[in-house]
């Protein structure tokens, strides 16, 4: 045995001797142990001086390691390599050879034993048209994941040559998390895995045990509960929420699974996000956008007046419009007869109708739980923090026999038909019931059953001149010669106009088929829409301090030390000088919160009353009952009212303006202040748009205003969201942006003075506030 351990190395010498002249006429070298060789890689200079070998033609090849070990344990330890290097990326969003976008994954449980890690291998930006149908497949798989399991970690991987990106890669990049609205991070390496980098592929890591991986053939499977890891995971995550099972609540999806794509966040200041599809009443001069991104559906008329939106905030809930909820609604459906529109939620899986009439939203498919015996104060708490409605037992709305992820939606006498984003699946259902009767695959079946009125949508889009279809073609899908099939819920014909929803340009445009020319649809009557719903705080958020204040950018914040009392501000705030305010600022595009020892009065009411605002700040009403309430009769006040101080304390942090100047929006607020300390928020939100200029700007350079006009806490990329502007090839100064405002002002009150004449009699200051803001 000695001997033969001995005489190895000799033998190895001897079969690279050998291997360098005849073996494939390619010279190795021995590196590493036993049983790897390497080709050696030979420059063109080092070839010509070597003499006695000028007659073997050495090529150069690639440094590749052969190794003894069977061929799927090298697949696992390459696949765990990746996890490695993942591992020492989430440090740093940055790095020589890596890039985080949309985000950055976080370290909580990535590799702890009870962890799990999903990562979609896929050509996100690059892509060719023959990956783009596998993509889309598994991008939706994982996001089904993502909402059935709010534990589970996901992330995207690309291997790239250069981890830099061009200007068009970032404008593609951020196209497609906007229209697939992908809310998970993307890592960018140029390090390579060859194994296991085939796109597009899943691969789940539960801690360091060997992955599971799953191609596009495969990835039915990641829907089903035989996932082993997750399965097993998630028997865990629901012994920790054990308590609000046995409560029956109906909690589903947790608020942090409704989370925005980071790439995107600055856009959500665009006044129309992603608007995907329309509909029209013609009887009623109404027309139905799918601000889809923004969760909403606005209607207007055929000037461009809103004249009511439904929809307040992401998540799965029926009511009237001001509370109804919808993760991305895409097409929609007017039904005369019963003056109800019907909506397809898409990321809720589900189909919605709106009664017009009544102002209300009920879920059409699936079938909600209506059970409502539970009614104590737990469960009503969970099932404000919960954004999505518990199905009936009945409806298995994660299978694949079920909705997901519907886009489109067409109607034939009591028949609807549903269709997904590339037209490859179509549900079949009872337009009264709801009930789901058919589901069919493949675009050359659906085109069987439904194909005429595929045509007949999309036919309308040969109107279109040629130029203005090429500003839509980035949501286009062509499919077995039906041309724009992808637009056909984005177009509707009104009256002598067509309608169509540019997803790319952010915007409405109407053509005239007469005259053969299109403009962008003006919009008026803002303040319909009311306070966006990212820009105030929720109110489930509303105790929370400085975790919260830290993720928004406060324009301007002021501490002040006054006696406790009324106070009156009355802020001037400073509009760019590049933009121009759309309409006068509406009370309802304005928040206005107080917390601590505060409350906030309504500029409405008398001095003599109050209205609060939260209901966990109304005690407050009744600590000071005997300083801000007023007497019924005088003997009453003689006896009982505390002195008000006959002279106002004017504070102010600017000059004093009588009159509100051209480019300058007055706020005003009133609040009552205690001893101790409290603070108030203001916010609002601003439309403008560009101010036409004489001077020769470049598009460049008004592309750059609005990128930080609609990005003032300078949290996305600059460089990347120009880029995107100018690829929506619109008229920049036509483009509408809601400018977030956020002032938070503190107060420090010490306790009540007291009367010189009465030591128990508390005197009431009245003091005022005068601000100028500059934004």
């Amino acid at each position: 045995m000695g001997k033969g351990v001995a005489l190895r190395p000799h033998l190895l010498k001897e079969i690279q001797r050998l291997l360098c002249v005849n073996h494939t006429r390619k010279r190795y070298q021995l590196l590493g142990g036993a049983g790897s060789l390497v080709p050696l890689c030979l420059p063109s200079s080092f070839h010509e001086s070597i003499g006695s070998m000028k007659n073997h033609d050495y090529i150069r090849c690639i440094y590749r390691r052969f190794s003894t070990m069977p061929k799927s344990k090298q697949e696992s330890l390459q696949q765990l390599d990746l996890l490695s290097f993942i591992q020492s990326t989430v440090s740093k969003h940055e790095g020589p050879s890596h890039i985080w976008l949309n985000g950055i994954l976080t370290k909580k449980n990535i590799f702890k034993k009870e962890g799990i890690t999903l990562v979609l291998v896929a050509e996100f930006f690059q892509g060719s048209p023959s990956t783009h149908h596998d993509l889309f497949i598994m991008l939706e798989k994982v996001k089904l994941l993502q909402q059935r399991y709010p534990f589970l970690q996901v992330m995207g991987y690309q291997y790239t040559t250069s981890p830099i990106l061009s200007k068009y890669d970032y404008t593609h990049l951020l196209q497609r998390v906007m229209k697939e609205y992908i809310s998970f991070p993307i890592l960018l390496s140029n390090t390579n895995f060859p194994k296991i980098v085939q796109s597009p592929c899943c691969i789940i890591f539960k801690g360091p045990k060997s992955p599971i991986t799953y191609h596009p053939k495969e990835v039915d499977q990641m829907i089903l509960d035989n996932v082993t890891a997750i399965k097993d995971l998630k028997v865990q995550h629901m012994k920790t929420l054990g308590f609000m099972h046995t409560m029956n609540s109906p909690w589903q999806k947790p608020v942090e699974v409704f989370k925005e794509p980071y790439l995107c966040i600055p856009l959500q200041n665009l006044f129309l996000y992603f608007p995907g599809c329309t509909s029209v009443d013609e009887t009623g001069g109404r027309i139905y956008i799918s601000d889809s991104n923004h969760n909403r559906i606005i209607v207007i008329d055929a000037h461009g007046g809103i004249l009511d939106s439904i929809g307040s905030s992401p998540g799965f809930e029926d009511g009237d419009f001001e509370n109804a909820k919808f993760m991305r609604p895409a097409a929609s459906l007017y039904h005369a007869d019963e003056d109800c529109l019907y909506i397809v939620d898409s990321e809720n899986h589900a189909i919605r109708r709106a009664d017009m009439g009544k102002r209300i939203v009920e879920t059409l498919y699936p079938a909600t739980n209506s059970n409502k015996d539970s009614n104590s104060l737990w469960s009503w708490i969970l099932g404000k923090l919960s954004r999505k409605k518990e199905p009936d037992a009945k409806s298995d709305e994660c299978s694949p026999n079920s909705l997901l992820f519907p886009w489109h939606m067409l109607k034939c006498q009591n028949t609807l038909f549903v269709l997904n984003c590339n037209l490859q699946t179509l549900w079949v259902m009872d337009f009264h019931s709801g009930t789901l009767k058919e589901i069919v695959k493949g675009f050359s079946n659906i085109m069987e059953i439904c194909g005429h009125l595929i045509l007949e949508k999309s036919n309308i889009l040969k109107q279109v001149p040629g130029d203005l279809l090429k500003r839509l073609m980035d949501n286009n899908i062509s499919l077995e010669g039906v041309p724009y099939a992808g637009l056909m819920s984005s177009i509707a014909t009104f009256q002598d106009d067509m309608i169509i929803c540019n997803p790319v340009g952010q915007e409405v445009l109407k053509f005239d088929r007469k005259s053969g020319t299109s403009s962008t649809m003006k919009f008026s009557n803002f303040s319909v829409l009311g306070l966006p719903y990212w820009v105030p705080f929720p109110l489930e958020q509303v105790c929370a301090t400085h975790d919260t204040l830290s993720e928004l950018n406060v324009d301007h914040t002021e501490n002040f030390a006054l006696l406790p009392g009324r106070v009156d501000i009355q802020m001037s705030i400073e509009i760019p000088k590049s933009f121009d305010l759309v309409e006068p600022l509406s009370e309802s595009c304005i928040w206005r919160q107080a917390r601590g020892a505060a409350t906030v009065v309504s500029e409405a009411e008398s001095s003599s009353t109050s209205e609060k605002v939260y209901t966990a700040q109304q005690w407050y009403d009744e600590l000071d009952h005997h300083t801000f309430w007023a007497p019924e009769t005088e003997d009453d006040e003689r006896q009982n009212s505390p002195t008000e101080s006959s002279t106002d304390v004017v504070l102010s942090s600017g000059p004093s303006q009588s009159v509100t100047p051209e480019g300058t929006v007055c706020i005003g607020c009133c609040v009552n202040t205690s001893p101790g300390t409290s603070e108030i928020i203001i916010s609002a939100a601003l439309y403008l748009k560009l101010r036409k200029s004489g001077d020769a700007e470049s598009l460049e350079q008004k592309a750059a205003k609005i990128v930080d006009n609609i990005d003032p806490g300078k949290r996305g990329n600059k460089e990347m969201l120009v880029s995107h502007l100018l690829a929506t090839q619109r008229d920049l100064e036509s483009l509408i942006v809601s400018r977030p405002l956020h002032v938070v002002l503190k107060f420090e009150c010490p306790i009540h003075p007291t009367s010189e004449d009465n030591s128990k009699e508390v005197v009431v200051t009245h003091s005022s506030l005068k601000l100028n803001v500059s934004l």
